[in-house]
């Protein structure tokens, strides 16, 4: 065979010790025997590829079920993708796209040997794509356009649902309406205002002392009210109430100009939100004060009630997860339940062997969760954690493990098969993210190993469980930081050690005792019951309170770049679904995204999308070090506007007006400031009045400035150095976020343009 090589390539071969030929030297001088770098090169790394393929194939047919929970990962990025991409051209060139790469997955020839691989490529891309036609299609199907203006009109429609905000004092009633908008003579997003009628919901808000018994789900009214466009983000990174608003058919909300006329009263008949509110007014009748609110939370899912200060305590301890209808809740109620059953049952033989004692309690406990999830008013975080129990129940039922992740998955997947807007909320991301930490972290290897038998006393089993509790509880608090520093701008830091009691006491003491209060009230018998619960609410708010008070308790950060965020839960979820070793490979974008988010940088100016309210971070107007505070350009009766643009700026505490502060200069019509970044003076002219101003002395003073902003149009003559944001610009972007070094601007437009929810365009700015 060597011989024939040789005669038809002229090449010797060299047979070593081990009898493997190897190409020697030509005496002919062809150059063969010291070929170029490059020759050879080619061969090399297909070869490298190849085994790099073979062994992906290799492991992930090892990895068996573990491949499962993916699918539901893949589904839920096909949504996240949707929301992030621009428009319908970009949303048809990611579908190209995904088809592009499905015909290169396809297994082509002798390349079956990696048919694992092909698999997993060709579902990944399924699941992605199904993710994206999924959102796209409920987004056109079902999403309503908001009104393009505010407007005051008189409205007729039915009431649809109620909500009473005690802390607030006000009732929100959303009605089904058909809205004839009034014609204003001119073009609003390409159409004619007054074109016809709308036919969707309205949310309006009417103080307390207009309440009337006769304001309930099915009457008919009729109110004038002024109304407006559900509000996009006021600024990047804040909440995006029209986006919600898009897919929950709301087209307006707004307030009543005066009183509300009841046409027809709603029709007779038993109705849960009747029920639902007499159940809350009954508790905080039986309770009164912060304890009966929160047992109105927990009992009907009414948090309106909650004093502001109590809900802010709840959410810096990390206990905000109590006051919201979700896991903990169901469980708990479909547990007991389950457990009562089982154990009744048990106890009599007669019906014990004659039936299947645990598909008769998961029947007792299904019912059970889903008649709580009615009562509570059917939120979606409510719904997913009926569905999950669900789930749970059948595993018993058929003698399967109930929580696993591939549960967990199927569990996820409905939820975004119905509502794929949840997605990328984070009631979503939190519940189900705890729920994965909870059970990745308790079916490790060195969790198994530390709660192994041992040859000890009851003390030392307890103490293990209690260490196991708290471990569970810092795992978990670890696992959301991410979600709540990107949806809120802040994190707790001693979560895990208030729900270590907070849980507990919740489960086996507020709640029962709750319940067994309801059921002895019809005989007299609850005052004891209630008395154990307000106690017991107590403890639990004092433990709030004392650990939101704590030096350091809450962590803030500015708002961190949406591809850091998807970065670190992609790390986290990679750490969560795969076992063994290669799961660590996770802890490389999960702790690189940590370093990329304590080292945003905040924001030095924040505009809010009507030019209305400015807020300046920083030490001070020439950046003279001192507290980082944020000053107001404007002051505001109430607290939203506030805080949005304090958490935004990542930063705690109180804001100050801007022409309180040393070397802002300001009359009744503007303010000016110089801020000094990176060793250079940024001079900012923002309009506060309404009067009439000279041209030629605005002209000046847009003319020595960098950046200008009003909440009215400016003339043209008003020519910053960099920027003009006024209103005909903020129309079109919406809010912004500045950062002065590098002229980096961000808008609320990057983020949210070619969606209905915002039908404005983004221009380029000036850099």
């Amino acid at each position: 065979m060597a011989g024939h090589v040789a005669a038809a390539t002229g090449i010797t071969p060299d047979i070593d010790e081990s009898g493997v030929g190897s190409l020697g030297s030509h005496p002919s001088g062809t150059g063969l025997d010291r070929a170029p770098d490059g020759l050879g090169r080619p061969w090399a790394n297909r070869w490298r590829l190849s085994s790099m393929l073979t062994h992906a194939n290799a492991w992930l047919e090892q990895r068996g079920i573990e491949r499962g929970p993916w699918l539901s990962v893949c589904f839920g990025i096909g949504i996240s993708v949707w929301m992030a991409l621009p428009g319908v051209f970009y949303w048809g060139a990611f579908l190209a796209g995904m088809g592009g790469f499905l015909l290169l997955a396809l297994p082509q020839g002798r390349e079956q040997r990696l048919v694992y691989l092909h698999l997993t490529c060709i579902c990944t891309i399924l699941m992605v794509a199904a993710g994206f036609v999924t959102i796209w299609i409920k987004s056109s199907l079902m999403g309503t356009p908001p009104i393009p203006r505010p407007v005051v009109v008189q409205l007729a429609g039915v009431v649809v649902s109620r909500e009473t905000r005690g802390a607030e004092g006000i009732v929100r009633l959303i009605l089904a309406t058909r809205l004839a908008l009034p014609a204003s003579g001119r073009a609003v997003d390409g159409a004619q205002a007054g074109d016809g009628l709308r036919t969707g919901r309205v949310r309006i808000a009417l103080p307390v002392a207009q309440d009337s018994p006769g304001l309930a789900p099915g009457a008919h009214v009729a109110l004038r009210a002024r109304l407006l466009p559900p509000p996009p983000p006021m600024v990047p990174g804040a909440v995006n109430f029209a986006r919600t608003a898009w897919f929950a058919g709301l087209m307006a909300t707004g307030r009543a100009l005066g009183p509300v006329t009841v046409i027809a009263p709603a029709p007779p008949g038993t109705r849960l939100d009747a029920i639902r509110q007499g159940l809350a007014d009954h508790i905080r009748h039986q309770l009164g004060g912060s304890p009966g609110t929160i047992a109105a939370a927990f009992a009907s899912g009414d948090r309106g009630s909650i004093a502001r200060s109590d809900e802010d305590a709840m959410r810096d301890a990390g206990l905000t997860h109590l006051l919201s209808i979700s896991g903990l809740h169901v469980s708990a109620v479909v547990g007991a339940v389950y457990l009562i059953v089982a154990r009744g049952l048990a106890l009599i033989p007669f019906v014990a062997l004659r039936i299947r004692v645990p598909l008769a309690a998961a029947t007792g406990g299904a019912l059970a969760g889903i008649g709580y999830t009615l009562l509570t008013g059917a939120e979606v975080p409510t719904i997913r954690s009926c569905l999950g129990a669900l789930l749970v129940l059948a595993a018993l039922a058929l003698g399967r493990d109930p929580l696993s992740l591939r549960m967990l998955a199927v569990a996820a997947f409905i939820v975004m098969l119905f509502w794929p807007e949840a997605v990328v909320g984070p009631s979503f991301q939190m519940s189900f993210g705890s729920v994965i930490a909870i059970i990745a972290f308790d079916s490790s290897a060195p969790v198994r190993h530390f709660l192994r038998p041992r040859g000890e006393g009851w003390l030392g089993r307890l103490w293990r469980h209690l260490a196991l509790v708290l471990a569970t509880g810092l795992v978990i608090e670890l696992a959301l930081m991410p979600m709540s520093l990107f949806h809120f701008h802040r994190a707790g830091i001693y979560g895990a050690l208030a729900n270590v009691v907070a849980i507990p006491l919740t489960t086996f003491v507020s709640m029962p005792f709750l319940a067994l209060a309801l059921l002895l009230d019809p005989v007299g018998l609850g005052a004891p019951a209630w008395w154990v619960t307000g106690r017991s609410l107590d403890l639990l708010l004092g433990i709030a309170h004392l650990t939101a008070h704590q030096p350091g308790a809450v962590t803030m950060l500015p708002g961190m770049p949406g591809w850091v965020f998807a970065m670190m839960v992609l790390g986290l979820l990679w750490l969560a679904l795969w076992t063994g070793r290669v799961r660590l490979w996770g802890l490389v974008p999960v702790g690189l995204g940590a370093v990329l988010a304590f080292m945003t940088p905040s924001p030095d100016l924040l505009i809010t999308g009507d030019g209305h309210h400015v807020g300046i971070v920083g030490e001070g107007p020439e950046g003279g070090g001192g507290e980082r505070a944020l000053l107001m350009l404007r002051t505001t009766r109430g607290d939203y506007t506030r805080s949005t643009l304090m958490e935004s700026a990542g930063l705690d505490g109180e804001a100050r007006p801007l022409d309180t502060w040393p070397g802002a200069q300001c009359n009744a019509d503007f303010c000016r400031v110089v801020l000094r970044r990176s060793g250079r003076a940024y001079a900012i002219l923002m309009s506060r009045g309404r009067d009439h101003v000279d041209l030629a002395m605005l002209a000046r003073a847009c003319a020595e400035a960098d950046i200008v902003i009003a909440d009215r149009s400016l003339p043209r003559g008003c020519r910053p150095r960099w920027l003009k944001a006024d209103r005909r610009l903020l129309r079109q972007t919406g809010g912004m976020a500045i950062r002065l070094a590098g002229h980096h601007v961000r808008t609320v437009a990057d983020t949210e343009r070619g969606h209905g929810w915002f039908a404005q365009l983004s221009v380029p700015l000036p850099r």
